[in-house]
């Protein structure tokens, strides 16, 4: 005589078939998660949500901007090459202001329970509404799981075991494409002062010491994907669309929580990116700081910068003041060159 699973899963009149094609919604969640954090975890595979297969996409979210950039120090002139500082700016950025941003190292972690921390959260800003919201998207997909075994359904544990081996597979390859790589030469101790200028007239002015202004604006966040990383991001991929395709086999209350966890890890996601206040980004944190200036014009904020930094190279490298005139050859005068 079989036994009745311990929980009554009996629910009439909700046609649910297609409850699996939910993880193939196309969301950014994860992608934002992952470059706020700078890398990814490995409690990462219990957050089940929709879009998990574009992880590996997550440098695209900046639209293709690579702003102008000038050092405000040195008069050059120069882009902003990493895409994940990109996204963060144009996401703290204001139209018509000034946004104060401050690049500092990472501090080393000094007792065993912060390097634990770091080890399950790398990247993960101490505050606590987004670290409640992560964990709670972490520990319900842990109660998904433990009510399809309870209820035996083991094709719904099938599907959530497959999207952790998808999100498992993407947490690997993350590892290994944040690596730290070229950065430029060593500046030591030097301070740097830049200027971007965003789309829309969003303007920022970032501060640090040069080499973690370097590592955060120069290069490459992620590099490109090895033939093998590129095949296992492909298995991945396919297993998030099998699952998709199979879904209509779990059973009916089973779907009901593959439903929920969806949604409501994508909620609770999405409440942890937009509560989170920084970036972190190769061992340093980037994070706004005092309040932002409000300017009518474009002129002032050149005109008020040239007065503070008593030089105006890098205003006319990056076209934000006339050209002067050289009267001795008749000819323009321009500003910096463009340099990396």
């Amino acid at each position: 005589m079989a036994l009745d699973p311990p929980v009554d899963t009996r629910i009439e009149n909700v046609g649910l078939d297609a409850a699996g094609l939910v993880a193939l919604a196309d969301i950014g969640t994860v992608q934002e998660r992952t470059i706020l954090t700078g890398t990814s975890s490995i409690l990462d595979i219990f957050v089940l949500v929709p879009g998990l297969h574009l992880q590996q996409k997550a440098p695209g979210l900046n639209a293709g901007e690579h702003p102008a950039c000038g050092a405000l120090t040195s008069g050059y002139v120069f882009r902003v090459e990493n895409p994940a500082t990109v996204f963060y700016l144009q996401r703290v950025g204001r139209t018509g202001k000034l946004t104060y941003i401050q690049v500092d190292k990472v501090p080393e972690p000094t007792t065993w329970y912060h390097r634990l921390f770091l080890a399950l959260l790398p990247g993960q800003e101490l505050s606590i509404i987004p670290i409640a919201a992560y964990l709670l998207a972490v520990s319900w997909g842990i109660v998904v799981i433990i009510l399809l075994t309870l209820t035996g359904d083991w094709w719904g544990l099938t599907m959530c075991g497959s999207l952790m081996a998808a999100r498992f597979m993407n947490f690997l390859i993350i590892q290994e494409r944040s690596r730290p790589g070229w950065a430029g030469a060593d500046e030591g101790e030097a301070k740097g002062d830049l200027l971007i200028l965003l789309s829309e007239d969003r303007w920022i002015r970032m501060k640090g010491y040069v080499n973690d202004l370097k590592a955060v604006t120069s290069g490459q966040w992620l590099r490109r994907e090895h033939t093998l990383e590129g095949w296992f991001t492909a298995i991945a991929t396919v297993i998030v669309y099998l699952v998709a395709a199979l879904a209509g086999n779990v059973e009916q209350f089973g779907k009901i929580l593959l439903l929920c966890l969806f949604v409501g890890s994508a909620g609770l996601l999405a409440l942890a990116n937009s509560t989170t206040k920084t970036l972190h980004m190769h061992g340093c944190v980037l994070s706004v700081v005092g309040e932002r200036k409000h300017y009518e014009r474009r002129k002032e904020l050149t005109d008020d910068l040239i007065r503070e930094t008593r030089r105006d190279d890098w205003a006319r490298g990056m076209g934000m003041t006339p050209l002067r005139q050289d009267t001795s050859t008749d000819t323009f005068r321009r500003g910096a060159a463009v340099v990396t």
